[in-house]
């Protein structure tokens, strides 16, 4: 049975930094990504990385200051996220299992985690 477990969430001041960790289990995934979902809005797509972690993705609004890892050995996908912004705040999901060529696109994503909450102050 696959399973994804993120945590690392919490409250933190704007500027702020934090580390998600997503840890999964059930089988491993050629590719990894990151979503968040604000109150009211869409999910969107914040960060991937493939197996060898040769190639990440960022979407506009966390480029230059969130990075994306993975550690295949234990199964895990991490987001190093600084220089945090009120409007950061969301609930940050985990996926697994992409699909087609699109790393940006919901659907893609086979498996999910159940989420953690960040929420950055002003």
């Amino acid at each position: 049975q696959v399973q994804l477990v993120e945590s690392g969430g919490g409250l933190v001041q704007a500027g702020g930094s934090l580390r998600l960790s997503c840890a999964a289990s059930g089988r491993t995934f050629s590719s990894m990504g990151w979503f968040r979902q604000a109150p009211g809005k869409e999910r969107e797509f914040v960060a991937a990385i493939t197996w060898s972690s040769s190639r990440t993705y960022y979407g506009d609004s966390v480029k230059d200051r969130f990075t994306i890892s993975r550690d295949n050995a234990k199964n895990t996908v991490y987001l190093q996220m600084n220089s945090l912004k009120p409007e950061d705040t969301a609930v940050y999901y985990c996926a697994a299992g992409r699909r087609g060529d699109s790393y940006t696109y919901i659907d893609s994503w086979t498996s999910w985690g159940q989420g953690t909450q960040v929420t950055v102050s002003s």
